[in-house]
């Protein structure tokens, strides 16, 4: 069981002289099995929100469950994707897959056969001896997606993970993804700027507040994942609804794109998060 609530949760980002408040008062609830989509204006608290059900943060205020069980720390049947891949350029395709089973003290043969098989499923088998910057930017992102496989993951986050690649190869990993999670109906939470992106991969898409970020519209999308949803009449329907729901906010730029980035986009690290600062 792999379903995702959160209570009431609010963040505050201790800065220099100042606090910035990125989520308040959030409340979200993601069924086990459930693909779902973020998205709003850039600073509003969604790569915060990824941390916090990740476990790399904590809350300020509020709570954070995955399976019934509440977020204390990181958990083994979690994973996170970032924008950035997240890749190592000293180790081989197979060793960067292999990261996070090393982390959790995976057995070296269950490694290597856990491995090679993801890394057959998303196309990179023929490339286990290479290096990150022998490959294309959309083999570095199969290559994320490979390793986020090997832990047999039953909640995946992903945090702008297709932004950086040309519209072919985006398209191309959008289908991918898709397949991957029919094949295996994990719960998946994606943050993405794209509007076309969250109709075509998310269930529900959840529309968040400029900062600090709260639920503002939910968008069913009942059709998502049906061969050729991408060229019906209703897929366009529910980009427009979405545009509609985003200039409401005042958050509608071009490709309802970023803005600023707020303190997590920026890089902020986790332990400023709640500090004595932020609370004043």
């Amino acid at each position: 069981m792999a379903g995702l609530v959160a209570r009431d949760v609010s963040v505050t980002y201790a800065g220099v002289g100042r606090a910035t408040e990125a989520l308040s008062g959030l409340d979200l609830a993601v069924a086990d099995g459930e693909p779902v989509a973020l998205i709003g204006p850039s600073g509003c608290g969604k790569s915060t929100l990824l941390l916090l059900a990740s476990g790399l943060l904590a809350p300020c205020a509020g709570d954070i469950a995955v399976g019934g069980e509440p977020v204390r720390g990181p958990r083994l049947s979690t994973a996170l994707i970032l924008q950035d891949f997240g890749l190592l350029p000293w180790k081989t395709v197979l060793h960067n897959a292999a990261l996070g089973l090393e982390v959790r003290g995976v057995g070296r043969v269950e490694r290597r056969e856990r491995v090679a098989a993801s890394l057959a499923r998303v196309g990179l088998a023929e490339f286990a001896d290479a290096y990150p910057g022998e490959l294309s930017g959309g083999m570095r992102q199969r290559l994320a997606l490979a390793r986020a496989l090997a832990l047999d993951a039953d909640l995946l986050l992903m945090d702008e993970p297709l932004s950086s690649l040309d519209a072919l190869t985006r398209e191309d990993l959008q289908d991918l993804l898709l397949e991957l999670w029919r094949q295996r109906g994990h719960t998946s939470v994606l943050v993405t700027h794209s509007i076309e992106e969250a109709v075509f991969l998310g269930r529900r898409v959840i529309v968040l507040s400029p900062r600090p970020g709260r639920v503002t519209a939910v968008v069913d999308n009942p059709r998502m994942g049906e061969t050729g949803y991408r060229e019906t009449a209703e897929f366009y329907e529910r980009c427009a609804e979405l545009r509609r729901l985003l200039a409401a906010e005042g958050a509608l730029g071009p490709d309802a794109g970023p803005a600023r980035p707020g303190p997590a986009e920026e890089g902020a690290h986790p332990a400023t998060a709640c500090a004595p600062e932020a609370s004043s």
